[in-house]
């Protein structure tokens, strides 16, 4: 991509004081035409760029400017560096791998090795994923609108939307977007969306809202649990909640206290402790679950 090259141009710039075109464009792949057109938009964008004609010649930043070179230090280049490489996990493509490899040539020694951080996106659900995120970086990208299938607690749904944002949060992925159906912005998780594709239609972009993705406004509570959990279940606890989500009393057990959402995911996620865990309240979530576990025994009745 344009701006993955640039950053990568701009990068050796940093690093070599003088470069060729000829040597960029056999890094990155691309004529020399092309390298001269990033050179330009790189000087558009305020980088002090200059070239010399004639043996000593080249691609170079100007003197005064390389002082800013301590912008980033090397811990922080390499945690820049570890999250590139974990873009990659998401679809298994080796794109911004390959970006490094390219960088690796007379950078300093943050570039190499000595890399402690490595993080990896990828999930179960890695092969579908991958399509649909390259998908949606198409659509931003061409100003088309992204169709799909979106399954829902209320149903499934056709949906039309102009894409704005990708976003990783909460350990899953989304896309944010006008959504057409609802004429409103909308926040789509890409595990619930089937069948997408590319529109033909082209959209103009709208001054869109960075969506609000707070814990507070997107989990806002409402429902007030107290749970007795038993004590081999104290590692659960600490993943999910943390630490100060329970105190443990004389007996062993665990006095679990929250704030939860949504009833159907609480009883849900209640059950999957079985009978390791006693809801204490709300009451009216007590009575549906015991009504729902009496459901479930009549079908396991011979």
């Amino acid at each position: 991509m344009k701006i993955d090259r640039q950053i990568g141009i701009l990068s050796i710039l940093l690093q070599k004081d003088t470069v060729t075109a000829p040597y960029l464009a056999e890094q990155f792949e691309v004529s020399r035409r092309t390298i001269n057109r990033d050179i330009e938009d790189l000087c558009k964008a305020g980088i002090p760029i200059v070239t010399k004609q004639g043996i000593n010649g080249g691609i170079s930043i100007m003197e005064n400017y390389k002082i800013d070179r301590t912008l980033l230090t090397n811990a922080e280049m390499k945690d820049i560096l570890a999250g590139l490489r974990s873009l990659d996990s998401v679809n298994g493509t080796n794109r911004y791998g390959k970006l490094m490899e390219k960088l690796l040539t007379g950078s300093s020694d943050f570039m190499v090795g000595n890399q402690s951080v490595l993080i990896d996106l990828s999930s179960w659900y890695k092969d579908s994923l991958g399509s649909k995120i390259e998908l949606i970086r198409a659509s931003i990208e061409k100003g088309k609108e992204l169709e799909f299938i979106y399954y829902s607690p209320r149903g499934e749904s056709i949906r039309c939307i102009e894409t704005y944002y990708l976003i990783f949060r909460w350990s899953n992925w989304y896309v944010w977007g006008w959504c057409k159906k609802r004429e409103d912005f909308r926040l789509f998780k890409l595990n619930r969306m089937d069948e997408v594709r590319i529109s033909d239609q082209t959209f103009i972009k709208k001054q869109a809202p960075i969506p609000d993705l707070s814990d507070e406004r997107v989990f806002p509570g409402g429902i007030s649990v107290k749970a007795l959990f038993e004590p081999e279940c104290k590692w659960r606890l600490i993943e999910e909640f943390g630490s100060g989500s329970f105190r443990v009393q004389k007996n062993g057990k665990l006095l679990f206290q929250a704030e939860y959402t949504n009833m159907e995911n609480l009883i849900t996620w209640l059950l999957s402790f079985r009978e390791k865990v006693e809801l204490l309240e709300p009451k009216e979530v007590r009575t549906e679950m015991k009504s729902s576990i009496e459901r479930m025994r009549k079908k396991y009745e011979d």
